[in-house]
């Protein structure tokens, strides 16, 4: 591919009744096709009525260049292409066709309520975050930042902490587990953050013991060991539920015979409890 011989910056304007986050996004996606170091994107967002469409515009004709607009009200995008047009200004609707096709499809009305794009692109990556969060804070790792997770949840061996986090995770929120091994202290920083944030996890002997097996021979390892021997599973559950109680603030929640499903909805519930509580 051949560099475009540009004689000057080319710029290219956002207008939107939102951020004009999302609209940016897709032009830098096309722009890979180009020398995007070529090119600046100038956003012009909040655009609500036809005197801001006006305002918006004017900043273009100044310095003119290719207007993309996102505006779910047909009456501004029609002011838009008025406007352009008598300011000889190039556009492109980059909304208005893909809704107007998945209407047809639907069989629907489109509701034309600005923002609501921004609203689940905001939403989506308040969850990336909280599983890059969960991640690095998986099984007693980082735990000088606790603190900042939403919750924390502690627990034996194989009872689910993993899995449910990741799940809690992908649902927004920030989870760190802790894991609770005999004869080692948790760490200082679990009780000295809000203590209504912690869930212990308990789980039938029996049923750990049955999960550390399949795990070992999973892994080809002897089935035959410390791990799995049912006394010593047994004391590892009694010595957890000597510690919950001793902590009334916590979660405890007995996850045997729940599925991962089960189990994040009785926390969340919880957390939802929690906070209409402080209100």
């Amino acid at each position: 591919m051949q560099r475009s011989n540009l004689n000057s910056m080319k710029t290219i304007y956002v207008l939107s009744d939102s951020t004009g986050e999302t609209a940016e996004r897709v032009i830098r996606a096309a722009l890979s096709q180009f020398y995007e170091d070529d090119v600046r994107v100038h956003r012009l967002f909040k655009v609500s009525s036809q005197s801001d469409v006006q305002q918006a515009l004017s900043v273009a004709v100044l310095t003119p260049g290719l207007v993309v607009y996102t505006l779910v009200d047909p009456l501004l995008s029609e002011a838009v292409e008025r406007v352009a047009e008598e300011c000889g200004l190039i556009t492109v609707d980059l909304l208005s066709p893909l809704i107007y096709s998945l209407s047809r499809y639907l069989g629907a009305p489109s509701r034309e309520k600005p923002g609501l794009l921004h609203r689940i692109d905001t939403e989506y990556y308040r969850r990336i975050e909280a599983v890059n969060f969960t991640v690095k804070h998986d099984d007693g790792q980082e735990t000088r930042y606790l603190y900042k997770a939403d919750l924390v949840l502690v627990g034996v061996s194989r009872s689910s902490k993993t899995p449910l986090s990741m799940y809690l995770a992908h649902k927004g929120y920030k989870v760190a587990n802790v894991p609770i091994v005999s004869g080692i202290a948790p760490p200082e920083e679990l009780f000295e953050i809000d203590q209504t944030k912690i869930v212990g996890l308990l789980i039938d002997p029996k049923r750990l013991v049955e999960i550390r097996t399949s795990r070992l021979i999973n892994m080809r390892q002897s089935p035959r060991g410390s791990y799995n021997d049912y006394e010593l599973v047994e004391d590892e559950i009694s010595a957890c539920r000597q510690m919950y109680r001793k902590h009334p603030e916590w979660f405890i929640i007995n996850i045997t015979n729940k599925s991962v499903e089960e189990a994040a909805s009785e926390i969340m519930r919880r957390m939802e409890m929690s906070a209409e509580a402080e209100y």
